[in-house]
């Protein structure tokens, strides 16, 4: 049987699969010249694992700034949410990465983006004690008083985690 006569596949075959992991690998080990590379020839900037994780989560979430940086260029987009909702910026904010959370605000992420329960990245900051972070979400607008399902905010997330810096820098920002 000739390839054209071969019914369609409905699951990628060796090569594709060992590609595709190369790529995701290559995002959470921040391989920036490989992006250099692939992305120019058509690699798709927000191509998304089994996980709905994109490069841009991959990259970003594990602190390589450059190679996120490489992907933003090239049209990824920080408000792709995975599979969970979370969001590339709301990743930085969990892990208290500053320098990565500035460069997804400066390329369109969403400051007050939130994740289906609502929490935002202040939250996730607050929650884990990144008292830069929050300094940083607050001075480029984010809402201290927003709330998540169930009503907490950024301040009683920190309170309820012990986070006892960020809580004490949020105390009095509930409205």
């Amino acid at each position: 049987m000739s390839d054209e006569q071969q019914p369609p596949r409905d699951e990628p075959d060796e090569e594709t699969i060992r590609l595709a992991t190369e790529v995701f690998n290559s995002a959470r080990n921040g391989e920036t010249e490989k992006f250099r590379n692939w992305l120019p020839q058509g690699l798709p900037p927000n191509m998304r694992n089994h996980k709905g994780d994109s490069l841009l989560m991959l990259a970003s979430y594990h602190g390589h700034l450059d190679t996120t940086r490489v992907l933003l260029e090239h049209g990824a987009d920080p408000e792709m949410t995975n599979d969970n909702g979370q969001s590339p910026l709301a990743g930085a904010a969990f892990k208290g990465n500053l320098a990565m959370a500035q460069l997804l605000l400066e390329n369109g992420a969403a400051v007050d983006g939130t994740t289906p329960d609502g929490k935002t990245a202040l939250m996730f900051a607050a929650m884990f004690n990144h008292t830069a972070i929050v300094d940083y979400l607050i001075a480029n607008g984010a809402d201290p008083n927003a709330r998540a399902v169930g009503g907490m905010s950024a301040h009683d997330l920190a309170v309820s985690m012990g986070a006892s810096d960020t809580a004490a820098q949020l105390a009095g920002s509930d409205g």
